[in-house]
């Protein structure tokens, strides 16, 4: 019986998958990226477990742009169980303090207001986030509590979406690095009770959403070929940044490394900020990478540039 492997393939391009609940964002990754019988893979924004909902995963050459999308808006789908604090902040731990669950509607409403806008956070015990090279719900789940300092982040909306306590469901748009676990227990705070994620779903990151992304289960029946036509190409993850063309001869100087002239026949604003990435394009328009302005000499600085021998 041949139980050899499938044969792994350089695949570059960016899925945009639906995470069922239950597993680990790595989970869902191997196994796209088993689907896929990719070289290389990495996502872009842990989801927990209990959490479903998009994780743009990046195959090949889309990995080194994954940070764009690490660092942009996202929005979620968060139930709220009132009355009830746990040690993880969401359904999956225990029920370790209990608190009036009669909360009305208009208090709820007024505390979600009262957290919108720029807000201090403490990231929770159970997250990934490192303490000494470990993350801290390593150290949560031995009982261990790590001072954590409070983060700058932004509260875009949140609106109320169904409410009969104690359950609540509201949709947030929110700036990277919040906590929608902490959210909620703030907001429980605000009322005078606790409360714990009961289900999460993110549904949209970087302008991407949840419509648009593929389950596992509705991958695995196509062809090879059926899956490949939906990815989208690594250059989507920076389609916010500015882009200009280069001639031949200034995309060849980018891609060894040396620093071609910008010169102003370039269609490109000269009033960019200093250190803005650019989105570089060959005349034949071939994705080619990122590149910096150096205003004061007057070139382009190679940043992070496709490897000229991967096709997508």
């Amino acid at each position: 019986m041949n139980t050899a492997k499938p044969a792994k393939r350089p695949v570059n391009g960016v899925l945009l998958l639906d995470k069922p609940q239950g597993i680990s964002s790595n989970t869902a990754l191997q196994k796209a990226r088993r689907l896929y019988r990719a070289e290389k893979a990495g996502h872009t924004g842990v989801l927990d477990p209990l959490a479903t909902g998009l994780l743009p995963v990046c195959f090949g050459e889309a990995a080194k742009f994954a940070q764009y999308l690490l660092d942009a808006d996202k929005a979620y789908t968060a139930t709220l169980k009132l009355g009830e604090a746990t040690s993880t902040g969401d359904a999956e731990g225990e029920i370790i303090d209990t608190a009036r669950a009669d909360v009305s509607r208009t208090e709820f409403q007024t505390a979600c207001t009262a957290l919108t806008g720029k807000i201090r956070q403490v990231p929770p015990m159970f997250s990934a986030l490192k303490h000494e090279g470990r993350p801290l719900y390593e150290y949560a789940r031995k009982g261990i509590v790590i001072e954590r300092k409070p983060r700058n982040i932004e509260i875009y909306s949140i609106d109320l979406i169904e409410f009969d306590a104690p359950k609540a469901v509201i949709d947030v748009r929110c700036s990277k690095g919040t906590y929608i676990r902490t959210l909620s227990e703030d907001i429980a705070k605000h009322t005078g009770t606790f409360a714990h994620l009961t289900a999460l779903r993110r549904t949209e990151t970087a302008g991407f959403t949840v419509a648009e992304s593929h389950t596992l289960s509705a991958l695995e029946p196509l062809s090879e070929a059926e899956r490949d036509a939906l990815l989208l190409p690594c250059d989507v993850l920076v389609r916010h940044l500015p882009a200009i063309t280069l001639n031949a001869t200034a995309v060849a100087m980018l891609q060894k490394g040396q620093r071609p002239q910008f010169g102003p026949e370039a269609s490109l604003p000269y009033n960019l900020p200093e250190n803005t990435p650019i989105r570089i394009y060959s005349p034949q328009n071939v994705f080619i990478g990122l590149a910096e302005h150096q205003k004061d000499i007057g070139r382009l600085k190679p940043l992070r540039l496709m490897n000229t021998a991967q096709t997508v």
